[in-house]
């Protein structure tokens, strides 16, 4: 595919005021030590790298700013497009565990008609520098998913980011949200190549429920590099048990930039989804996401 349309699914215009900090030290993420990308990463910058590579839309996901300063973020975000034309569609933040959640949400979508849905991160692992979640069962939570519910009227998304060991409740969880697409982020967070075991189960029962989409993003996230032969396994699964009208392809930039450029990446894509027909890699690499997100809407005003 020559003039393809590569979706980039997670953040691309990340500030470093974003990056939190504790008593003047950095504090330890899922991606390992993150000081080569601890600066300023402008829309101009990434729209330049993206394009090159062939990019054409973007969505942008929320990136933890405080969550006092939700709305913040998509009136930048909407100021952004504004000057720039990207990104072509947001996902937001909103504490989902408060009761207030709902209206803050409305009032997301009354600055801008680029919101497509919210992340509120839920994953929870045993080593305290993966975990984000302070409980790995939060999707449990009453006012979560009085919340969650919500989303239906907004004709948002949920991006749900979990472990392998969180799926079974979370196959549940989706499944009491029939009208709710919900997107994998990540593409399940398979931590430990080498033993996928629990990994597929949960992918297995996560794939039986019609309302989650996956998207290939991150493969780098826990080895800290680009591999090719990684990412055609995730690839292989992925698209075995969801089909790939239920995949689609990100970048995770800049997060990445830790371990190697935008050119690398989107090759080893590429080259890995070159071995299957030409409706597979148009669906992975453009018509899932432009489906999902809504990017045939225009925005207007």
């Amino acid at each position: 595919m020559t003039d393809i349309d590569l979706v980039d699914g997670h953040h691309h215009l990340w500030r470093v005021a974003d990056l939190t900090w504790l008593q003047g030290e950095m504090v330890p993420r899922i991606f390992g030590p993150y000081e080569p990308i601890r600066r300023d990463y402008p829309a101009g910058e990434y729209i330049a790298e993206a394009t090159a590579c062939g990019i054409t839309s973007s969505v942008y996901v929320q990136t933890n700013w405080p969550l006092d300063r939700s709305e913040d973020e998509v009136r930048w975000l909407r100021d952004v497009h504004e000057q720039t034309g990207w990104p072509s569609a947001v996902i937001g933040c909103a504490d989902l565990f408060d009761p207030g959640a709902a209206e803050v949400m409305r009032r997301q979508a009354a600055l801008t008609p680029l919101v497509r849905g919210v992340r509120l991160q839920l994953h929870w692992h045993e080593r305290p520098e993966f975990r984000f979640a302070p409980a790995p069962d939060r999707m449990n939570d009453p006012v979560f998913r009085r919340n969650i519910a919500g989303l239906a009227d907004l004709g948002w998304l949920f991006e749900l980011q979990v472990f392998p060991g969180q799926m079974a409740d979370a196959a549940k969880f989706v499944a009491a949200f029939p009208d709710t697409t919900f997107v994998l982020v990540h593409a399940g967070m398979l931590v430990d190549p080498a033993r996928p075991e629990q990994w597929e189960r949960g992918m297995g029962l996560l794939a039986e429920q019609p309302n989650v989409v996956v998207k290939l993003t991150g493969q780098g996230t826990f080895v800290h590099r680009v591999d090719e032969d990684l990412i055609a396994m995730v690839t292989a699964t992925c698209l075995d048990l969801f089909g790939s009208d239920r995949c689609l392809w990100g970048s995770n930039f800049p997060v990445e930039k830790i371990w190697t450029d935008l050119p690398t990446l989107v090759g080893a894509w590429r080259r890995v989804l070159g071995r299957y027909p030409i409706e597979v890699q148009r669906d992975v690499l453009a018509g899932t996401a432009r489906r999902v997100y809504s990017l045939g809407l225009i925005p207007q005003g």
